[in-house]
């Protein structure tokens, strides 16, 4: 069974880009599962110069890497990886670094950690969103990888004080799925050997201007078939609501999946 697709969500926003890492280019890397890390971008200050906003073509600027601090990086290693993630990289100079490089599947930016890549103290990471497009099985596929994950838990509907662990609605966990099953509203969460906090975050539609409109995608084919499924729910309402078979369903699909991932008014 493969997870739903992931995109890792930080600060806020999900991010598009495909992870990578620059020192890691023409690297010598021990135990690299994949050829997928690219260079970046430079970005010339000249682009930056006028000050008049309007006159400057925006500069795309893609979120590819979140470093994350450990303090055992063979333990981490082991650990991320029997999450399924790809390795990307596993570089050693033999002495003083070491550069870990993993991919969650489906998403466009990756986890760094090793030796003398962060100040950070291990475990302070906190608040890192996956972002998945059925929670239920994607936390029964970490439980059957032998990672402990909490049960799926909603908000508490304009109530954020609490005792439990902040995350995006505050600090009030309440047991079981969003009971309406709203998009962005149903999460679990789980941590690493040190403490470094991820949730997953269901999410099935996006909000409005999150996607863009000009573009359609479905980074995996569970993606996909889950959004043909709810087309064919709604499809089938609108067959209902018309009293006559419509022939013309794959148009009909076709637009409410593209406008349901733009956060646009669906078809009736």
């Amino acid at each position: 069974m493969h997870w739903p697709v992931i995109a890792i969500r930080v600060a806020g926003s999900v991010t598009q880009a495909r992870g990578a890492s620059t020192h890691l280019i023409n690297s010598k890397c021990r135990d690299t599962t994949s050829p997928h890390t690219t260079g970046e971008a430079a970005i010339s200050t000249d682009e930056f110069r006028s000050k008049d906003a309007a006159s400057v073509a925006r500069v795309e600027t893609k979120l590819e890497v979140v470093v994350i601090p450990v303090s055992d990086v063979d333990r981490a290693k082991e650990f991320y990886g029997r999450l399924g993630w790809r390795l990307d990289a596993d570089y050693d100079n033999g002495d003083d670094f070491r550069v870990i490089q993993f991919t969650p599947p489906g998403s466009g930016c990756s986890v760094i950690f090793g030796k003398n890549v962060t100040a950070a103290a291990p475990g302070s990471a906190q608040g890192l969103y996956l972002i998945v497009s059925n929670i239920a099985a994607a936390r029964d596929e970490l439980l059957a990888r032998g990672v402990k994950i909490s049960e799926v838990f909603h908000d508490a509907g304009g109530v954020y004080a609490g005792p439990d662990e902040p995350y995006l609605f505050g600090r009030l966990r309440v047991s079981g799925a969003d009971p309406e099953h709203r998009s962005y509203r149903s999460f679990a969460s789980f941590s690493d050997p040190d403490g470094n906090g991820w949730l997953f975050q269901e999410i099935t539609t996006r909000l409005a201007g999150r996607v863009d409109p000009a573009t359609t995608t479905f980074a995996s084919a569970n993606d996909l078939a889950s959004a043909l499924r709810r087309a064919a729910a709604a499809h089938g309402q609108h067959e209902a609501r018309t009293g006559q078979a419509d022939s013309n369903w794959p148009d009909w699909y076709a637009e409410y999946m593209v406008r349901e991932q733009a956060g646009q008014e669906l078809p009736k």
